[in-house]
């Protein structure tokens, strides 16, 4: 038997986020920085006749409401085919933890089946089935930064050639999953005098985003939940330049002119039984 058709999903940070509104769709109009980083989730595929989905995470549905599956059956549906192959997903990005895994699984899934299935799909039509899956789902199709407008679909290079991230990162996750739908229903939007995402973050400087890079959901989800405020602490205390939560949480990530010092303190976690990650800065 060949070996089987292997993708890694990558995990994202969100170098600030502005909830400016809510649209009449339900929706939030948000503007974003999403950042793809090392940290990774692996599908793979292996030939048969009829269409399975394993998974790793046995907390994790293996059915429709998971988004692998979804993404499976949206694929074969617009390319006219019955769906084929026994599709297997090793969970490594924790999930209800802001980083995106889920999305990334998605768009990954369509990537890897387009290959695998050999269709002749468009970018363009891909990003259209990304977007019905999920909002952060057509970034994942980019393998590089990217300014998110709209509900999160709209999406443009944040620089070419593409953004590097100069310093070190810490990435925590805390033992305290935060739902979406939570988080928006305590989020107050604002579109009122927002700093420009793109140049602020192009910047680099750790003093300016100290002070004007930040994540609306931030407030009021560490006002709720103290392990979250926690591990904020603990990167702070590490000496991170920066720190603040991806997404709607709850991952915390801290950025460090020090590789050494976000090296130990990601290990320190993970000796405590904690979820952690950590990578050196991009030259």
């Amino acid at each position: 038997m060949s070996d089987p058709l292997i993708r890694y999903a990558p995990a994202k940070l969100n170098l600030g986020l502005h909830v400016l509104r809510r649209r009449v769709d339900g929706y939030h109009e948000v503007a974003t920085v999403l950042f793809p980083i090392g940290w990774h989730d692996i599908l793979s595929i292996e030939p048969t006749d009829a269409f399975g989905f394993s998974c790793s995470d046995p907390t994790l549905p293996v059915d429709e409401r998971n988004l692998c599956v979804r993404a499976a059956h949206v694929l074969a549906r617009k390319a006219g085919i019955e769906p084929y192959g026994i599709l297997h997903l090793d969970k490594r990005i924790p999930h209800g933890a802001g980083l995106g895994g889920g999305s990334s699984d998605a768009a990954h899934t369509l990537r890897l089946l387009a290959e695998f299935w050999k269709l002749n799909v468009s970018p363009e039509m891909l990003h259209a089935l990304a977007a019905r899956l999920g909002s952060d789902v057509p970034f994942f199709l980019h393998d590089q930064a990217m300014i998110a407008t709209g509900r999160g679909e709209v999406l443009a290079p944040l620089s070419s050639p593409p953004y590097r991230l100069p310093y070190a990162l810490a990435v925590l996750m805390p033992s305290q999953a935060v739902s979406t739908g939570e988080a928006y229903g305590l989020v107050h939007p604002n579109a009122q005098q927002r700093p420009d995402l793109a140049s602020l973050v192009r910047s680099n400087d750790l003093e300016r985003w100290r002070r004007e890079l930040v994540n609306d959901f931030e407030a009021p989800i560490l006002a709720r939940y103290p392990k979250i405020r926690q591990a904020r602490r603990v990167l702070l205390e590490a000496g991170a330049g920066y720190v603040v939560m991806s997404g709607s949480g709850a991952a915390v990530y801290g950025v460090f002119e020090d590789t050494e010092a976000a090296r130990q303190i990601a290990e320190a976690m993970q000796d405590r039984g904690e979820t952690a990650w950590w990578a050196p800065g991009e030259v």
